[in-house]
């Protein structure tokens, strides 16, 4: 099947690939590599208390199935992916918020909310270290398609699309900012700017205010189609979670 020329070329030569962590000061790539400095890892922490903790009208805990946070080792690298009990994409909040609903019988937590953050910072840091690696193709082929074509469509008041900032101009200054080529393999981040963790929706939330364009809600179908097309143009990026950025 034919994902299209744009799934031939993802716009930047592989060599000259690099993560968000390359476009933010040296400081604040010391502070994200020493586990002991990083305020992100004040959510992984809270991720270790909330996955140990029995939940819901079941009374279980997210160890009773999948033991201990080690286990998710390589997990975070293949998401976003279809999910075919639920017949559509899913990525790591939506897939723990689906967990939670059928296995807990708990209440969902809801986007950038304590629980969901922590536990979905603890599952990707499982992963630090390990290289991106999510599949376009079978079932996640229209979704990819989806991603590919709001990755290029222009937005907004500004008219402005994600192609244009992190593709054709990355390493430019857009006013205080250096533009970086988007990826999200650190995230959930903590942004020195938000003084504290957030999803990557809500950087996407923030690219689309940016151009002056109505977003789409956190965790929404296109929001995730546009997050498994930005994971598949860094892949082989390392999973840097929890990133520290500007």
């Amino acid at each position: 099947m034919s994902l299209g020329v744009r799934a031939q070329d993802r716009g930047i030569p592989a060599a000259e690939i690099k993560s968000g962590k390359a476009f933010v000061s040296r400081e604040t790539q010391a502070q994200q590599d020493d586990l002991t400095d990083n305020p992100g890892m004040l959510w992984v922490e809270q991720g270790a208390e909330f996955w140990k903790a029995p939940a819901g009208a079941v009374g279980k805990s997210c160890s009773a199935c999948h033991g201990e946070p080690e286990a998710m080792k390589g997990v975070a690298t293949r998401y976003p992916q279809v999910d075919d009990k639920l017949g559509r994409l899913v990525n790591l909040e939506t897939r723990i918020q689906n967990c939670v609903a059928v296995h807990q019988q708990a209440t969902v937590p809801p986007y950038e909310s304590l629980e969901l953050l922590a536990l979905t910072a603890l599952v990707a840091h499982q992963s630090r270290g390990l290289p991106m690696s999510v599949k376009i193709d079978g079932p996640a082929a229209p979704y990819f398609a989806q991603g590919d074509r709001l990755f290029h469509e222009k937005q907004g008041h500004l008219d402005l699309s994600c192609a244009q900032c992190h593709v054709e101009n990355w390493g430019k200054r857009l006013r205080t900012e250096t533009l970086s080529q988007g990826y999200m393999n650190g995230f959930p981040a903590y942004r020195l700017e938000w003084q504290t963790l957030g999803s990557s929706h809500r950087r996407l939330r923030a690219c689309f205010q940016g151009v002056r364009a109505e977003p789409f809600a956190a965790g929404s179908p296109e929001f995730i189609a546009l997050e498994l097309y930005v994971a598949w143009r860094g892949e082989g990026l390392a999973i840097e979670t929890p990133a520290v950025r500007r």
